[in-house]
C-alpha cells in the first residue's frame, strides 16, 4: 500500500473503527510521516474523548425566550433587505436593480410581442364553404375583395360634387 491509501484509512483506523491489517501495520512502522500522522489522529481522539459539553447557564432558556420576543416585535423587514447585508445595500443599488430587472422585461415583453403578432394571420383561414350573398358574413368578405374599387367610388363622388358645384343625392 502507497500512502495515499493509508492516510485515507487513519481517521477510521485512529478512531478503532476499522482493524490495522498486517499491510498497514508494516507501512506505518516504515514510513515516518504516516506513522506521525496516526498518532496524531490517535491523540485528537483521545482529547475528543475527554471531552464533554457545558452545561448552558441556568438563565439560557429565559434569555432566549426574550430574545425571541424582541425578534417577532421588531417590524418585518422588505425581502431585498433581508438578502443584502447592511453595510452594503444602499438605495441606489436597489433602484439600479429595479431599472435593470425593468428594463429587461419590457424587452423580453416587446420581443414576444412583436413575434406573437407577427405569427397571427390577418385575415380569417377560408374554409371552402359558400357564403350567401345578403348574409353578414358575405357582405363583409365582399367588402374586403373589393375595399379599391369602393375607394375609387369615393373619389368619383368627390369629382361629381366638384362638376355640380352642389351635392346630389
Amino acid at each position: 500500500m502507497d500512502c495515499k491509501e493509508i492516510r485515507e484509512l487513519l481517521p477510521d483506523l485512529a478512531a478503532g473503527m476499522e482493524v490495522a491489517t498486517p499491510e498497514v501495520r508494516k507501512h506505518l512502522a516504515s514510513c515516518d510521516a504516516c506513522s506521525t500522522q496516526f498518532h496524531d489522529f490517535q491523540k485528537t481522539m483521545a482529547l475528543l474523548d475527554e471531552w464533554q459539553a457545558p452545561e448552558p447557564s441556568a438563565y439560557f432558556d429565559t434569555r432566549l425566550q426574550a430574545r425571541l420576543r424582541e425578534e417577532m416585535a421588531r417590524p418585518a423587514e422588505s425581502w431585498l433587505r433581508r438578502m443584502m447585508p447592511g453595510r452594503y445595500f444602499r438605495p441606489a443599488w436597489a433602484a439600479l436593480a429595479a431599472a435593470v430587472v425593468l428594463m429587461a422585461a419590457l424587452a423580453i415583453g416587446n420581443r414576444t410581442y412583436f413575434v406573437e403578432t407577427e405569427a397571427i394571420a390577418t385575415r380569417p383561414p377560408t374554409l371552402g364553404l359558400p357564403v350567401q350573398p345578403g348574409t353578414a358574413v358575405g357582405d363583409l368578405q365582399a367588402l374586403d375583395k373589393n375595399d379599391e374599387l369602393y375607394a375609387d367610388f369615393d373619389v368619383l363622388d368627390e369629382l361629381q360634387v366638384q362638376d355640380d358645384g352642389a351635392e346630389t343625392q
